[in-house]
């Protein structure tokens, strides 16, 4: 082995650091930028946030009122959410907040809300006046401790038992006693061991009635054909009329099946969507949400003192540092911006006139269009929202399968959806339209699709099938 020297011409492609760091901000949902830019303010003295306040005349909805991605909004409440002024009465023009009002003074306090209690507070809340020795009470808080965010008991007697010192000779049948305590206390239904003693706890303390009787029977006992909607069988079990059926069942599903649900903390997330869709003089335009686009600038300070010392030290660094990422961001909402408008033209019959509207989109048509490639597409769609009067949609949403049809053309996944939602909430509860049925009408009206698919789209809305949706 001996070492030469060679000389070799080849071509490789290299992503610049001012390319990877667009990259990687264009598939950053909001929040993750802002706190990709909250980074580099700490680590970049020459870059800086520039606080203005919103100009007036762009629709950029508050943060604050804007719902979830899953809501839907009317064009009323979107006219509401996007006034400039909203939001501006509360601060005075120094930007402080105005002063405290006094005691004396009148005000509306609607719109402050109580600390949440939990199921655990309520029920030891009971507890308290309740006539027990301190032994009982501390036996049924320590029931209450067990029990699931649902209300439910999920371990038994024995077990919880074995759970206890020795030394406080705790026997099973104390935690019984404890546990009678415990079921009577309200959310009615709470302390139950299962589902069926649930529902019996709550009809125990129903008025008697002829109804409540039947349902009782029901449930201790026929709970698995009710399930199955076998109404046959527990006419013919209970030897009662239709009328009577359809009373107890009206009186098993106004039941609460998860009693300490209510108790439960609201875990409520909300998204600030990055483009805003209105109708404008009969076109569909986009426009960036304001609220949603990071105001950044160079210090000016600082770039004076840089410029002084002719860019020498590592100042200079900085200063390339910032302008790169004012340009990223911007050329990230650009970007953004673009593919919206792409999309809202290709959909504007779902904005018009709703889901059923919806047409079959890929990928690629919109890369085509607005030049750019399909995994580009992909990154600017994940975790972008678009704000409309119909709501605030991930604009993924926009894009899905499609299915042929009879004049050769395509209907989108989500318009058969729609359409599959539609016939079910019109059907006749006693003759609910099986899949093969439903197929055959979306067939009448020019959409070739198989029961399977019916059965998977169904499934998709979380519609029970037909043997659980016949009503009595």
């Amino acid at each position: 082995m001996k070492q030469t020297l060679q000389l070799r011409l080849s071509q490789h492609l290299a992503l610049t650091p001012q390319l990877q760091q667009s990259i990687r901000l264009l598939q950053l949902s909001t929040i993750e930028l802002n706190q990709e830019i909250d980074r580099f303010l700490q680590d970049n003295p020459l870059l800086e946030r520039e606080e203005t306040e919103s100009e007036g005349g762009t629709f950029a909805p508050s943060a604050d009122v804007l719902r979830s991605a899953d809501s839907g909004e009317t064009g009323g409440e979107q006219e509401a959410a996007t006034s400039p002024e909203s939001g501006l009465s509360d601060w005075t023009s120094e930007g402080t907040s105005q002063p405290f009002r006094g005691d004396d003074e009148e005000g509306d306090y609607s719109d402050v809300q109580a600390a949440a209690i939990s199921l655990r507070d309520h029920l030891n809340g009971q507890l308290a006046l309740m006539p027990l020795t301190e032994r009982d009470r501390n036996l049924v808080r320590f029931l209450v401790e067990a029990l699931d965010e649902d209300g439910y008991l999920t371990q038994s007697i024995e077990e919880l038992a074995e759970l206890l010192p020795d030394e406080l000779e705790v026997e099973p049948e104390e935690l019984q006693i404890a546990l009678k305590h415990l079921q009577h206390l309200d959310p009615l239904g709470v302390g139950a061991r299962s589902f069926q003693e649930c529902l019996v706890l709550q009809l125990r303390n129903c008025k008697a009635s002829a109804a409540t009787r039947t349902a009782l029977a029901i449930v201790e006992n026929y709970l698995e054909l009710l399930a199955q909607r076998d109404f046959t069988k527990l006419k013919k079990a209970l030897q009662c009329s239709d009328e009577a059926l359809r009373d107890a069942h009206a009186l098993i599903l106004s039941l609460n099946p998860r009693p300490g649900a209510q108790f439960a903390p609201l875990d409520t997330r909300y998204v600030v969507p990055d483009v805003v869709a209105r109708k404008v003089r009969g076109t569909w335009l986009c426009r960036l949400n304001v609220e949603a686009m990071p105001k950044l600038r160079i210090n000016r300070l600082y770039a004076d003192i840089l410029q002084s010392q002719r860019g020498s030290g590592s100042m200079a660094g900085h200063l390339q540092e910032a302008k790169w990422l004012i340009k990223n961001v911007q050329q990230r909402f650009d970007t953004i911006l673009r593919v919206s408008q792409a999309i809202v033209d290709r959909q504007r019959q779902f904005f018009d006139y709703g889901e059923v509207a919806m047409r079959p989109l890929t990928l690629r048509e919109i890369a085509e269009h607005v030049g750019l490639h399909e995994s580009t597409i992909s990154r600017v769609t994940t975790q972008k929202y678009l704000a409309s009067p119909r709501g605030i949609f991930e604009l993924k949403y926009f894009f899905g399968s499609h299915v042929a049809t009879e004049t050769g053309g395509a209907c989108s996944a989500t318009a058969i959806r729609a359409l599959i939602r539609q016939l079910v909430s019109a059907e006749d509860e006693r003759r609910p339209l099986s899949d093969s049925r439903i197929a055959e009408i979306l067939g009448q009206q020019g959409i070739v699709v198989a029961r399977r698919t019916v059965a998977k789209y169904r499934e998709s809305l979380s519609i029970p099938p037909v043997n659980l949706r016949k009503s009595i």
